[in-house]
């Protein structure tokens, strides 16, 4: 348990990420901070492509701390990075159900369209 908290603590969540930009291309920039152990971009399931964030792991939580330090709020390749120490799985908020749509947003209020002017 100890290690998995640990890990976390050398864990960073890396928003803004260039869409064209490579996982190689996060750990060149972030290796200015210290060593990298890992680098990840998420990519979109249908597409493939980049949705603009993901994860980078430091060696140690000094290394981190140092890249935080470093990239947060700054640019790389004229998007602003937001960087900061990733958070367990368990302490982000749930997602809502379902991928489309958004609850009662939609047009259609189930009566056609009719039902409003009394006449």
């Amino acid at each position: 348990m100890d290690n998995q908290q640990s890990v976390q603590g050398n864990k960073l969540y890396v928003g803004g990420i260039p869409y064209r930009s490579t996982e190689d291309d996060m750990k060149k920039a972030f290796g200015e901070a210290g060593n990298v152990v890992s680098a990840s971009i998420i990519s979109d399931r249908m597409t493939g492509r980049s949705r603009g964030f993901g994860f980078v792991e430091m060696a140690t939580e000094a290394e981190a701390q140092a890249a935080i330090d470093r990239w947060d709020g700054k640019e790389m390749d004229g998007r602003t990075l937001s960087v900061s120490f990733a958070r367990p799985q368990g302490d982000r908020p749930p997602r809502r159900e379902g991928g489309f749509g958004g609850g009662d947003r939609g047009g259609y209020s189930g009566n056609g369209g009719y039902g409003r002017g009394g006449y």
